[in-house]
């Protein structure tokens, strides 16, 4: 699937965004409940989140050009960003519309259709969460990873009000349904907190998973050899792509060709584990000191693992 193709996605939580605010302001009209009506601002991040979304989907897939040689992949931590801003926002909104029914708590009304409401939302918010994660995962793509968080975060918290709603009816403790709309306001800004964490992290090209460095290590230090060997590996992120960069340390009195032709094959290695790797190789003579100065942060290199062939 194309990067492009993506934004069926985005179109997708649009429409589901759409869905829950309408049946979620439904539900706060219905009943007078600010718990609901937390529920239902919530849903109004995600359509402003969703929409934001679509836009950065459409930018990181635009291919390279003059003006940006790696692509613009680097777009969808904007969005991320975004979303967690905008939750940050609604958390606000929440917490006061809590505090204040907190001191002038009052009654909640129908609610049995109220809740009937509220769960149809919730079902529909939950389905396209499911959507968008697996998606997210397969594609490796950051925006459609913390859209389905944010509305995996929604189904939570809606379950939550619902909870709490019912337990007013039960309990006649009209002050309890502000609680529990508060509680969802600090629920919704640690989502946020971790959604603009991740962004920022995005763009400070923060390096690859400890896991996946494991195993690039594993695979360039299967080609070391008594003549070869490899040091300097850095990686980073960038939205759906990954670069890395490694020194080849070869006998100087290798030709130009044989070099050339050991780079390859070990960046075809790695490309054919890391098809979103970007690998870029610099071919150095062990025998110059300079090969071995201004190495910074790096990716330990692991030993080559012994050849099967070699057993006795």
């Amino acid at each position: 699937m194309s990067r492009a193709s993506l934004t069926k996605f985005a179109w997708l939580s649009i429409a589901a965004a759409i869905v829950t605010i309408t049946l979620k302001t439904g539900a706060w009209w219905i009943t007078g409940s600010v718990g609901l009506l937390s529920d239902a601002a919530e849903s109004v991040v995600n359509l402003v989140a969703a929409v934001a979304a679509l836009i950065a989907l459409r930018v990181a897939a635009r291919p390279a050009d003059d003006d940006h040689h790696f692509g613009h992949a680097k777009a969808e931590y904007f969005s991320a960003a975004l979303e967690g801003v905008m939750i940050f926002i609604a958390a606000a909104v929440i917490l006061v519309t809590a505090v204040t029914r907190f001191i002038d708590p009052q009654p909640i009304e129908q609610v049995g259709v109220g809740l009937t409401i509220s769960i149809i939302a919730s079902v529909v918010n939950g389905l396209v969460a499911i959507v968008l994660l697996r998606a997210g995962r397969q594609h490796n793509s950051i925006t459609l990873r913390a859209d389905g968080k944010h509305l995996m975060t929604d189904v939570i918290t809606s379950a939550g009000v619902v909870i709490g709603v019912l337990l007013v009816v039960l309990t006649g403790w009209d002050r309890l349904d502000p609680v529990v709309a508060f509680a969802v306001g600090v629920n919704i800004v640690v989502t946020g907190a971790k959604l603009i964490t991740e962004s920022v992290h995005g763009l400070m090209d923060r390096t690859l998973s400890d896991d996946e460095n494991r195993r690039i290590a594993a695979i360039i230090a299967r080609y070391s050899t008594d003549e070869v060997d490899f040091h300097a590996l850095q990686t980073r992120q960038s939205g759906h792509q990954q670069f890395a960069t490694c020194h080849v340390l070869v006998p100087g009195a290798w030709s130009v060709t044989r070099g050339h032709d050991l780079v390859e094959e070990v960046e075809a290695a790695v490309a054919e584990e890391f098809p979103t790797l970007h690998l870029t190789t610099h071919l150095e003579p062990r025998e110059d000191p300079r090969a071995y100065e201004g190495i910074t942060a790096e990716v330990p290199m692991l030993p080559a693992e012994p050849d099967a062939s070699d057993d006795g």
